[in-house]
Order: C-alpha cells, then structure tokens, then sequence
C-alpha cells in the first residue's frame, strides 16, 4: 500500500503555484463603447430611427464624446440629406480622433457635396499626410481638382491612385478630363486602357463606342455598343446610340424599333423623343414629329438642339411664323452657330421681312467659315433684290469654300445644292437670260429657291448628337473600399466613397442638316 501511494505521488506532482480565481462574468466595457454594437446593427439592418434612439441615449451617457455614436449620427444625416448637420459632427470626430484618416475623408466629402471643393482638397490633403497610400484619396482629390478646373492636377491624381489600385470609375473620370479638354484622341485611348481592364463594363463600352461615333468611325462604335447590349441588352444608352447609328444610314423603322425598346426604360429622356421625331421628320411625317419634338422640348426646355430641330420642321412645313418662334429661341442659347442664322433668314424671307433677313445672313456668314450653303442662300436673296454686285461677291465666296472642300476631302454635293449654284451663275454672267426673278407666287418654289440643302458630306444622323450628349454625362456605379479602423474597443466604421460627380461633357455640335 505503501509503495502505491508513492506511485500516484510521483504520476501527479502537486502544482507549486496557487490557483487562480475563476472569472464568474465578462469583464464591463467602458461606458464610451458600450452600445456601439447595437448601433453598428440597427445601422446595417437600415432600422435608423432604432439606431437613432440608441445613439441619443449613448450620447447623453458619455456627454457627446463617444465617438462611433457621432460617425453613425452624422451617416444618418447625410442620408437624410441633412448634409450641414453631418459635416459638424464629422468635425466633432475629427476633434476627437485627429489621427484618424476616416474622420478626415468623411469631412472632406461633406464640404464636397455643399460645393465647398477648395476646401475638400485642403482636407483631403491633410488626410493623405496620414495615409500617402489610399486610393481613395487620390480619386477623390482628382475629382475636386476637375470641379476647381486645375485639369493638370485632376490628371496628377487621377494617375497616382491608378498607380495604387485600377478601377473603373478612376478611368472614367481621367477620361472625361479630356473630354472637358476637347482631346477626343487621348479620352479614347483612356478608355480603351479601361475596356481590357474591365471587358465587361458596360458604361465603358457604351462611352467608347459613342466617341467613336462621334469621329464616325462607325465599324468600331457599332463592336462596342453591341458588345455593351450583348452584356447588358437593357442598357437603354446602348440602345439609343444604336439607334442613332441606324438613323444615320436612313433606316427609320429600325431604328424606331430600338428607340421603342429604350422608351420602355426611360419613357422621360428628351434625347429620345427628340431622335424618335427626327425619325418621324426623315419619313415625312411632319406632325407626327412636331409632336415628338414639343415634347421633348416639354422635358428639356432649354436644349438648343430641340428647338433647332423644331423651327427646321415648321419651315418644312411652311409655317414661318412657328419657324421663327423656336429658331429666335436656339440662337439665344447657342448664339455662335452659323447656320441658325441662316435658317432663320430663310423663316424672315417667307415673312417678307427682307431687311432682317439680311441682317440674318450676313451674321451667318460672319460665324460660318466653312459652310458653301450660307452663302448661296444669301446670293439668292440678294440677286432676288436686284443687288447683283453682292450677290456675285457671295456666290465667289461660295466657290472658294467649295473649291477648299474638293481639295481638303472627298466630298459629294447635294444635286439640288449643284442645280441651284449653276442657274445662280449663269443668271450673275448673262443679265438678260433670267432664271430667278422677284419671289415667286408658289411659296413651296420659293423655299426651295432659299434653302437648298447642304453638301451631302456634312449631312448627319438627325439627332444622333442628342443621344451622344445623354450617354457621356453617365458614370460606373460606386465601389465600395473597406477603409475603417478595427479595434476591440470601437466597430469598424461604415467606409467613405469614392466621389462620382457627373461633369457635363459636351459634345462638338453636330450640324442638322435639312431634308429637301
């Protein structure tokens, strides 16, 4: 027996050191933290009059210095749209954590939202000090910068947070910098760097394919815009600039078809309904597309385009008066366009008001450099008012733009345009073998004689300039970075996001040309 005990001796030592007493509870957190659980769940379950409540009585436990209770407060408000009252209390937490970089980007993007950008980039500036490698802050200094106009810096940044992480939106607003700039060349390779990066983006497929439909390289604009609808075949911009395409080339049906399509997603873009009565206009339905274009006029009433498009349908339809109602309104947003002059002095001519009319063509050939069609309508009106010496210095300046144009492009002249110069000057060489006399008692044959329509080279899609306007103004969706702090005793904080502002980009105008 003896000898068993000091075997079980030896098998189990006794421990030397003391027991320790076994805790009965989890330890108490301090009262700054004590809720913020609760908080953080009522915030992500969007229960934000319960996450409100909890935040009051948090607040008034630790005097307004809990911290997390302010973030998620001032998250609410901007919600809300309470945007001041969410920029305080960001400064509160920024006072009460300076180190932290979340603290600061919330604050930045609240004086951003209120328009205060100089004030976002010092913010944003102070927050990089902190943290030189967070995409974030690049993008979003980029985005400042392009409001502030500093395109330079815009790019700097832009670059830099490409440099620490590619993305999407990043691309996106490096390429419309250089459309603010009117570089269409570098926008393109922007975002072509942007199409291998992400293949399946349908924004940027859809943005690529319109710039190249604007420099009509069609063949390339017609592979990214199917490509976007085979992604994404409701992508209404896709469809629209589709449409336009189809439009371009005279397929009316077709593409009233696909603008039917996009109707279904956005029944209230001007763009679309402008294009569906242009489409109307080209297979001669006039008051079918005079309906299509008051309402597109009733959605954008300030869209220069519309209002062109709606006093060239009225002249087509004789009614002068109505043409000259909305073509006045066009030149008043887009006073530096040639051809609206000239329209308009077409209007002023069947009006019987001469005088204007001259005034009209004469501003139009001051503003149109390049255009032979001005100045042919001007001879008209001036060899029909017996001012031959005038008209022949318009039609010589008529034959050197077109004779610039046969040398600079391979151009092919409207038959009507060619038709109406070669009896203009043989009228101007031989004075006693008339062709035109004073205007004529058809009112149709005199239109004509007024308006001949323009060289069949700078004819364009009517209306494909209002669908490419719509779709460069659109951006990606946002991406949301995780950028929070972790730590035991605070939840991590609800990330900031990257600005995604939507700079109006505009495009060159494109000239709407006249249908005999």
């Amino acid at each position: 027996m003896a000898e068993e005990k000091l075997a079980t001796k030896s098998q189990f030592p006794a421990s030397a050191e003391p027991q320790k007493p076994r805790q009965k509870k989890a330890p108490e957190l301090p009262i700054l933290e004590r809720q913020n659980w609760l908080i953080h769940l009522h915030y992500i379950r969007k229960d934000y009059e319960a996450c409100k409540a909890v935040i009051k009585e948090q607040l008034q436990e630790t005097q307004g210095l809990c911290e997390y209770a302010l973030y998620v407060q001032a998250l609410i408000f901007r919600l809300e749209g309470n945007i001041q009252e969410s920029l305080e209390l960001f400064q509160k937490c920024a006072i009460l954590s300076p180190q932290c970089v979340d603290n600061l980007k919330q604050v930045a993007r609240s004086l951003f939202l209120l328009g205060k950008h100089k004030a976002a980039t010092e913010v944003y500036n102070e927050a990089a000090k902190l943290n030189q490698k967070d995409w974030e802050i690049c993008h979003n200094l980029g985005v400042c910068y392009i409001y502030l106009k500093q395109f330079n810096k815009a790019q700097d940044q832009l670059q830099s947070a490409l440099q620490l992480n590619r993305h999407d939106l990043t691309y996106i607003m490096l390429g419309k910098i250089h459309l603010l700039e009117g570089d269409l060349d570098k926008a393109i390779e922007i975002y072509k760097r942007a199409v291998e990066f992400s293949p399946e983006n349908t924004e940027l497929l859809t943005t690529l394919g319109l710039l190249y439909l604007q420099l009509g390289v069609y063949q390339k604009a017609f592979e990214h815009l199917g490509n976007a609808l085979t992604y994404d075949p409701a992508n209404y911009k896709a469809i629209l600039a589709a449409g336009s395409m189809m439009q371009t080339h005279g397929d009316f049906d077709v593409a009233l078809t696909k603008y039917r399509v996009a109707a279904c997603a956005v029944p209230e873009s001007p763009p679309l309904w402008n294009n569906i009565g242009m489409c109307f206009f080209g297979k001669k339905k006039y008051v079918a597309a005079i309906s299509c274009l008051k309402r597109a006029n009733y959605l954008a009433p300030f869209d220069w385009k519309i209002l062109y498009n709606l006093g060239l349908v009225h002249l087509t339809m004789q009614q002068y008066a109505s043409a000259f109602h909305f073509l006045s309104a066009a030149i008043s947003f887009q006073p530096k366009m040639g051809e609206l002059y000239m329209l308009l002095a077409v209007a002023l001519t069947n009006l019987e008001d001469t005088e204007n009319a001259k005034r009209a063509y004469a501003e139009a050939v001051r503003l149109d450099k390049c255009n032979p069609l001005v100045n042919l309508n001007y001879a008209v009106l001036l060899y029909n008012q017996g001012e031959k010496k005038d008209a022949l210095a318009q039609y010589q300046e008529m034959e050197k733009k077109v004779n610039f144009l046969k040398d600079n492009s391979t151009v092919e002249f409207d038959s009507e345009m060619v038709e109406m110069a070669q009896k203009l000057g043989a009228a101007l060489q031989v004075g006693e073998a008339l062709v035109w006399t004073k205007p004529v008692k058809d009112p149709k044959s005199k239109h004509r004689s007024a308006s001949a329509s323009k060289p069949a080279s700078l004819q364009q899609p009517l209306g494909s300039n209002e669908a490419l306007g719509q779709a460069m103004s659109s951006a990606a969706a946002y991406r949301k970075f995780s950028s929070g702090t972790g730590g035991t005793s605070q939840l991590t904080k609800p990330p900031s996001l990257p600005l995604e502002p939507e700079p109006t980009v505009e495009a060159s105008p494109t000239e709407i040309s006249r249908e005999k």
